[in-house]
């Protein structure tokens, strides 16, 4: 199966979760439960957006370094899937670091001079 088989596949949901369950890794399942949990997304959903996103937004040197680790593993496309997956996870988790640093707005002080507004 090439890369681009396993992506659209990954793309379902229902095979999305099932691969996901397939690699045995009750932390990485944990860790897209929780993400997905944050995303308001089923795991199969996670499973398949990550696939999609790491297809269209992954750079040149995260790709060289997936196949690279394709090339080199007995189980490829499992290989593939933790990486991918690895991927989003960290994508997420730093949008979501950046998304509740903006919410967090600063304390604003008095200007009235008395200390008598609310502001």
């Amino acid at each position: 199966m090439n890369l681009g088989t396993l992506i659209s596949r990954l793309e379902d949901e229902s095979q999305g979760a099932a691969a996901l369950e397939a690699l045995g890794d009750i932390v990485l399942f944990s860790e897209v439960r929780e993400m997905a949990d944050a995303f308001g997304e089923t795991i199969g959903g996670y499973v398949a957006t990550s696939a999609g996103r790491f297809a269209a937004g992954a750079g040149d040197e995260t790709w060289l370094s997936l196949i690279g680790a394709i090339e080199r593993a007995p189980q490829p496309g499992q290989t593939a899937l933790r990486r991918m997956l690895r991927w989003a996870l960290d994508s997420d988790a730093q949008a979501l670091r950046e998304e509740s640093t903006r919410s967090v707005e600063p304390a604003k002080a008095c200007t009235c001079g008395g200390g008598h507004c609310g502001g």
